[in-house]
């Protein structure tokens, strides 16, 4: 179960322009992002994968995701919310790199293939939220 206080930081990094995310995520009330976002990996999912890669909290990411998949109606604009998961996946792998022991490469690798699994099998997950918005 996803915290408040991600979800509120998500809102904070995506407001101070260190992550993307949709004029709607910004404007959420509390109580929206709860109903509608879970984390990483889709609520329904047996399979729930890391909130970290090698170290890195990357859930600020698949907040936002959540956000997109929900309020998304069209096969475009669910590969632009992947899209802005691998690149605020990027982004937060990047603003945590100045620490000398973070293995980049390999979080980079890894957020690749994380953005390549929602872009492969990630339209059941997307289609199934739109009745969850209307």
């Amino acid at each position: 179960m996803i915290e408040v206080k991600d979800l509120l930081k998500a809102q904070e990094l995506a407001r101070s322009g260190v992550l993307f995310a949709p004029a709607s995520f910004l404007k959420a009330e509390v109580e929206d992002l709860v109903k509608y976002c879970n984390g990483c990996g889709a609520s329904d999912s047996w399979f729930r994968p890391p909130e970290r890669i090698y170290g890195t909290l990357i859930v600020y990411a698949c907040i936002i995701h959540d956000w997109g998949y929900t309020f998304g109606l069209s096969i475009d604009e669910k590969n632009e919310d992947d899209r802005i998961f691998h690149n605020n996946m990027n982004r937060l792998i990047t603003l945590d790199s100045h620490k000398f022991y973070k293995p980049t490469y390999l979080q980079r690798r890894r957020a690749l293939k994380y953005y390549l699994a929602v872009k492969h099998y990630g339209g059941e997950a997307y289609w199934a939220g739109k009745n969850k918005s209307a």
